[in-house]
């Protein structure tokens, strides 16, 4: 056995080397740093009690003051502040309210405390070592007192969206951008009064935006794929082998660029504009010939007939298509048809309708050889030879025209004013209406207009009667029968006679009542030198009807009240001067 492994050589230790030494460098470090902790809880504490150097408060400097003068400080230095009126501004405009209309107050106790006190945070250290700067008040705001004042005054803050605009009129494309509008946020506002008072004094008000109709993208897109489009070039419309050119003014008429419920524009046409700018350019272009009726003219009772012509006419369809097909895009050509169109009485209806015979005859007289007489046959023969075609309106007064004028040929004569005998240009025609009333009366036309005299002329049957004065006193009446009518007037020296030529329809008899509510007239003595004598007549009513027969059965009647004022007596009393 090997005695090698049992050999160990043991070294003793050298007691002269010494024992080992103790490290003392983490000691010292940490005996520095507690000095420099108790050092920094030092500065901390006696800052503390100071607001920094420099620091002020909506203007007012409270650097270097204890919490108790710093509070003394600003509660003077807000005392102005707080007593000037705090400006809204908005986009619409501004308003000014007191402090205490809105509730705001300055808490300078809570300022001056929010500003001093001991804080171990490096930052707020730092500030009493480097300098403070401009630092918020502690503004209080009555919530309640704030939002009822807020909105009182909405309406003057508030602003409402200006919609925008684009339009082709006089075929220039003219574009008004929209513009948004707001609201005032009540809340966000009184964050922004808090933040920003007494600091500042005017402060813009928070809103949220409203957003117009319709988007300037909308409009603008429109424009740019439309409106220019529109009226960049004239077009030309086609017809057949003819042609002619509106120009961009004058069909920019018939554009329409309106917004739609849902903020999106779909330029249209309007119909009928476009139809009337086509139809008014193709006249001028003689495209267009409109259909013209057949005519009657009559010598004494014989008539002649001018055959009717048709019309040529664009097709209203193809114009609404096709130019505006024409005038939405860059093809600036509209190929547009037409068709025939009938005259509104063919040479056919107006033969059918040709008079066969006399329906109705009347005559009134008068004296002979007054000044009257002449206006009367004057008139008569104005109207003598009238046509007037089924369904058409006749007008004594459009037939005379105007007889108040020295150029009209008409002479003054007996008229009747407010009740009174007068004279003026034309007197006298009113025996010509009360003929031609009496003719219509009888022929069974429909009475469309007519005023019987103020008071009751014995020459005139009672009740059936009308005056005229141009322009306001009318005679109309329409043809109901089922042919025309040919209106012959006859004069002499003493009478006026009106015969209606057509094809009977009705067999008319007349009724009138015995009269009513009679009036007396009144003695009048007059000094005027214009005055005209009047003898007395008694003012009635009396109702006057129309039985219309046809084989001798009643098919329908028809009835009128007429009322006559008194004729007063009156006596001129004027001997000159």
């Amino acid at each position: 056995m090997s005695h090698d492994l049992l050999d160990t050589t043991w070294e003793d230790p050298t007691w002269e080397d010494g024992t080992p030494r103790r490290r003392r460098w983490p000691f010292v470090t940490l005996g520095l740093l507690l000095a420099l902790g108790l050092a920094y809880l030092g500065v901390a504490w006696w800052f503390g009690g100071r607001v920094p150097a420099g620091t002020t408060v909506a203007g007012v400097d409270v650097g270097g003051q204890t919490r108790d003068e710093a509070a003394r400080t600003l509660t003077s230095g807000f005392a102005e502040a707080t007593e000037s009126p705090v400006t809204l501004s908005s986009r619409a405009g501004e308003v000014e309210l007191e402090p205490a209309q809105l509730g705001l107050a300055v808490d300078a106790d809570a300022t001056a405390e929010a500003l001093t006190g001991f804080s171990l945070d490096p930052r707020v250290v730092w500030s009493h070592v480097a300098g403070g700067g401009a630092e918020p008040a502690v503004v209080i705001v009555d919530r309640p007192t704030f939002d009822a004042a807020v909105e009182e005054v909405r309406g003057d803050l508030d602003a409402e969206p200006k919609e925008g605009s684009l339009s082709v009129a006089g075929g220039e494309v003219a574009y008004s951008a929209p513009v948004p509008g707001s609201r005032v946020d009540v809340a966000g506002t009184a964050d922004a009064v808090r933040a920003a008072w007494p600091a500042e004094s005017t402060i813009d008000v928070a809103a949220e935006s409203i957003a117009p109709k319709v988007r300037a993208s909308e409009f603008e897109r429109v424009r740019t794929e439309f409106a220019e489009v529109a009226v960049s070039a004239p077009v030309t419309v086609e017809v057949g082998e003819k042609s002619f050119t509106l120009e961009p003014e004058d069909f920019a008429r018939a554009i329409v660029i309106e917004p739609d419920d849902d903020g999106t524009i779909t330029p249209r046409a309007d119909d009928k504009r476009l139809l009337a700018v086509v139809h008014a350019a193709a006249d001028d272009a003689e495209v267009e010939r409109e259909a013209e009726d057949a005519t009657v003219t009559f010598s004494g009772l014989k008539p002649t007939v001018r055959k009717s012509v048709p019309g040529v006419a664009l097709d209203d369809a193809s114009i609404t298509s096709q130019v505006w097909a024409a005038i939405a895009g860059t093809e600036r050509t509209a190929a547009v048809t037409t068709s025939p169109t009938e005259p509104e009485w063919t040479t056919a209806e107006v033969r059918a309708t040709l008079p066969k015979e006399k329906i109705s005859s009347f005559t009134t007289y008068f004296p002979c050889c007054q000044t009257r007489v002449k206006n009367i046959q004057r008139g008569g023969a104005a109207v003598d030879g009238t046509y007037v075609l089924p369904g058409e309106q006749f007008s004594l007064n459009e037939v005379l025209g105007d007889t108040t004028t020295a150029s009209s040929g008409y002479l003054k004569a007996g008229i009747i004013r407010n009740g009174r005998a007068a004279e003026a240009r034309g007197g006298g025609l009113s025996q010509l209406s009360t003929t031609l009333f009496n003719g219509a009366f009888f022929s069974g036309m429909q009475l469309d207009a007519w005023t019987p005299h103020s008071y009751y002329i014995s020459r005139y049957p009672e009740g059936r009667e009308a005056t005229i004065s141009y322009p306001d006193l009318h005679h109309k009446w329409t043809n109901t029968t089922d042919g025309g009518v040919l209106v012959k007037v006859r004069t002499t020296g003493t009478s006026i006679t009106v015969d209606f030529h057509g094809q009977k329809k009705w067999d008319i008899e007349a009724t009138k009542s015995a009269r009513y509510d009679v009036t007396q007239p009144k003695k009048i003595y007059d000094d005027d030198p214009k005055c005209i004598p009047q003898d007395p007549v008694v003012g009635f009513a009396v109702d006057v009807g129309r039985i219309f027969k046809q084989g001798g059965k009643v098919v329908k009647t028809q009835s009128f009240t007429t009322r006559y004022i008194p004729e007063d007596d009156v006596t001129c009393t004027y001997s000159g001067s």
